[in-house]
């Protein structure tokens, strides 16, 4: 590869003639240098400096004049300089050793080799020179050219002191390896599973952050059966470890509910995928408002939750697992609260989503209703066309024909949601008569009954007994103060 070619910018020569003039050895980093290999589009680009990291960002961020902006962080050596789309992070060269309760270094100055030997894997170890007379040099210790050739994660060092000193090292390394569809190295592998119970020193906010970044891959599955496999699962996801296994009573078994939610999980990720690529604006917009794309794959992950809790063996039915739903919306705040992911509308929306993924499955089984589906269109609001996304990936059968069947029979539904909501307005709405409308017109005073009245013009309109008017609903509304002696 021609590195010059690539790395040829004015910024990084800037960088490269700042630090020859200052006398210092520097070297663009790490992940940057990785996704130059991989033709990956990469923004993050991580600058070591043989000498002060500080120093050189400032001198850079002095240079390059207006509308730079600096941020220095002395406590960790670091600094940053953002001018437009521009983003670069200078540290100055370091050793670390670690003590046995704590993840945190102990961090001294260091060489170039140092801060080479302390990186987690060997494919964000290769660093290559911005000083002018060995400019775009690759420097490569551990053959990390070598394992991205052959697809590998694999530690510079020992893994096992990798992993002991910085237990977070396991996630990542699952991480890399979902995102990038590589192959954990064996020994690599086998310190993770030797190293597992170390991940207990780990602040959960950095493992929910690992979680989201495997769940955004491609194929989030890959990660899950890689935390099943090395024994992570279980101490950090107890829940989801619960789902393993199928247990057979009078020669009946149950789908196993892990590998079924992980299938569920892809084909999620799948769906989003292609609809990016066919409507890329509009997935665009509704991903930057609520965030759905992600929060949409917890809810397939969640969405089985509560089958363990549920599974009961009925000798004429076989395995039940009535109501797993509306016990796995109840355990989600939980979960969410263990886990340390946000306790806000994203987490209701999950809630939401694991409460409702059998409502179009047991409507498409019965006659489809207008009623039915008017409900299903006020409890779903905004989130009706993700919950349908849920409900086509939730159809893992390998019968063909049933398959073909759920999907025509959701096909319908759609259709008939689209000409409920065009002539009734269901969704998002508010009963046309509210409550203070209602003590107005029958002379009340705050209380119980003015509730009771607006929910029942609120049914009347699900049921199809009154249109979603105003007029119509406050006749309703006198019709039934009349017959309860209220006028």
């Amino acid at each position: 590869m021609d590195f010059e070619a690539k790395i040829d910018t004015p910024e990084l020569r800037l960088v490269g003639q700042l630090a020859d003039e200052m006398g210092l050895e520097c070297y663009v980093v790490g992940g940057w240098v990785r996704d130059l290999f991989l033709h990956r589009p990469s923004n993050d680009i991580d600058v070591v400096v043989v000498g002060s990291g500080i120093a050189m960002a400032e001198a850079v961020a002095k240079r390059l004049g207006k509308r730079t902006h600096l941020s220095v962080f002395k406590t960790y050596g670091t600094a940053q300089v953002k001018k437009g789309e521009l983003e670069l992070e200078f540290v100055g060269a370091r050793k670390e050793s670690y003590t046995r309760d704590s993840r945190n270094p102990i961090v001294e100055d260091g060489t170039l080799d140092d801060d080479l030997h302390r990186r987690d894997f060997t494919i964000n170890a290769m660093a290559i020179c911005l000083n002018k007379d060995a400019y775009g040099e690759l420097v490569d210790l551990f053959d990390g050219i070598g394992d991205l050739e052959q697809c590998i994660i694999r530690t510079p060092l020992d893994p096992d002191i990798t992993f002991s000193d910085d237990p977070l090292r396991m996630m990542r390394a699952i991480r890399f390896a979902t995102q990038l569809g590589f192959n954990l190295d064996g020994e690599t592998f086998d310190a993770i599973v030797r190293n597992r119970e170390r991940i207990s020193i780990i602040t959960r906010e950095r493992i929910a952050d690992e979680l989201n970044k495997i769940m955004l891959s491609r194929r989030p599955s890959e990660g899950w059966l890689l935390l099943d496999k090395t024994g992570l699962l279980p101490l950090i996801f107890p829940e989801l470890a619960a789902l393993k296994g199928v247990e057979v009573k009078e020669g009946r078994g149950h789908k196993d509910v892990f590998y079924h939610t992980l299938k569920v999980l892809d084909n999620v990720a799948e769906l989003q995928q292609s609809a990016v690529s066919h409507q890329p604006s509009a997935v665009s917009h509704q991903t930057s408002e609520r965030d759905t794309v992600l929060w949409l794959r917890w809810a397939a992950l969640l969405h089985d939750i509560g089958k363990p809790r549920s599974k009961a063996w009925d000798p004429q039915a076989g395995w039940t697992f009535r109501n797993h739903n509306y016990i796995g919306a109840k355990m989600v705040p939980r979960i969410f609260a263990k886990m340390k992911l946000p306790l806000n509308e994203k987490m209701e929306y999950v809630r939401k989503m694991v409460d409702l993924h059998m409502r179009p499955i047991n409507l498409i089984e019965d006659t489809v209703t207008d009623s039915a589906v008017r409900r299903l269109l006020f409890e779903a609001g905004d989130d009706i066309e993700d919950l349908m996304l849920l409900c086509d990936a939730d159809i893992t059968s390998r019968n063909e024909q049933k398959v073909e069947r759920y999907h025509r029979n959701y096909r319908l539904v759609r259709q008939k949601m689209v000409e409920l909501e065009e002539r009734d307005r269901i969704r998002n709405f508010q009963p046309p008569v509210d409550g203070l409308e209602i003590m107005q017109l029958l002379h009340l005073e705050p209380c119980s009954t003015v509730g009771e009245l607006k929910s029942a013009i609120k049914d009347a309109i699900l049921d199809g007994v009154i249109p979603n008017e105003h007029e119509a609903a406050k006749a309703y509304l006198m019709q039934l103060a009349q017959a309860r002696g209220l006028c």
